[in-house]
């Protein structure tokens, strides 16, 4: 009886030394610094602990082992108290232990990336910058004309374009609101398509901040008055839809060319805008400048002559053309 307890408590020794032999070397993969030469972002994917260990694997965060393997496994159940593990593009530091890998996965700050959307961009233009942007997923329906407002968007890896797309919209439909209800009435802008239409054009004709409340002046005059519109980049997009640049100068061929948007032709305003403006030019729309200007012309130095008469305008027409030459 007695060499059978003896023979018993060697075995429990044994399986108690092997034991704690086990766990020891769990423990020193666990804390052991990891192959990781540098931080390096990895974009775990989703499907559980065991996409997320392929996706940390093929980014050398893992070493290629069974062992890891499985004291990965092991150690995401022990842990599980701490947090569920996230699908997401993070950063893990150079080195990185499978202890420091685990609280990334829980509670690292996903990798933010941001999409600048520039003012006076075409609806044509915008969805060539969603469709190229990085780290967005799925398809979208190109932009309406002027629905997107000019700002730069944070998003993580994994949004949906549509998405993006859709808080673009928002924000330009916000902005508009609020235009309009600050606006200064005025009986040429009946709604606040009319006023995005108007500031769509301001934001085409300069980009010097002081003149466009002069701009929106001179158009609102024009307006009132039944004259022609006259604007260079509303016969562009009705020639082009906002692709670009013509990559010529305008013709008489192209001004004389009937589109419903060449206001050389048509009365008015543009049937729609010409492009997504900036908050700047919508406050121009809503907060034009005083005064009785009827003309602008570029002055050759970045931006333009306004002019109330048409001889002064010729004036500088005949100015400009001399800086040219």
């Amino acid at each position: 009886m007695r060499k059978v307890l003896a023979g018993l408590g060697i075995v429990f020794l044994v399986l108690v030394l092997s034991g704690l032999v086990g766990a020891g070397f769990g423990m020193w993969v666990f804390t052991r610094p990891g192959p990781l030469p540098d931080a390096r972002v990895v974009v775990v994917a989703r499907g559980g602990e065991g996409s997320a260990y392929a996706s940390l694997q093929a980014a050398g965060v893992f070493p290629d082992d069974a062992w890891t393997r499985s004291i990965f496994r092991i150690a995401v159940r022990l842990t599980r108290p701490d947090g569920a593990l996230h699908a997401a593009e993070l950063t893990f530091p150079a080195h990185a232990s499978m202890q420091q890998v685990l609280f990334v996965l829980r509670h690292g700050r996903p990798v933010i990336h941001r999409l600048t959307i520039p003012e006076g961009r075409s609806a044509l233009q915008i969805a060539t910058l969603l469709a190229d942007a990085p780290a967005l997923d799925g398809k979208f329906t190109p932009p309406a004309e002027g629905s997107v407002m000019p700002l730069t968007y944070d998003y993580e890896w994994g949004m949906s374009r549509a998405a993006l797309l859709e808080r673009m919209q928002h924000a330009m439909t916000r902005a508009l609101t609020h235009v309009w209800e600050g606006r200064v009435p005025d009986p040429a802008i009946a709604d606040p398509q009319a006023l995005l239409v108007l500031a769509s054009m301001i934001e085409r004709e300069t980009a010097v901040a002081e003149e466009r409340p002069m701009v929106a002046r001179v158009f609102l005059n024009r307006l009132h008055q039944g004259m022609r519109l006259q604007s260079d980049p509303t016969v562009v997009y009705g020639l082009n839809r906002g692709a670009g640049p013509l990559g010529h100068a305008l013709s008489h061929a192209d001004l004389t060319t009937p589109t419903p948007y060449n206001t050389y032709v048509i009365p008015g305003l543009p049937p729609g805008p010409i492009c997504s403006p900036g908050a700047a030019s919508l406050e121009a729309a809503a907060h034009p400048a005083d005064g009785d200007m009827l003309y602008f012309v570029a002055n050759g130095h970045g931006g333009h002559d306004f002019a109330s008469s048409l001889g002064d305008h010729n004036r500088h027409v005949s100015a400009f053309r001399q800086h040219q030459r």
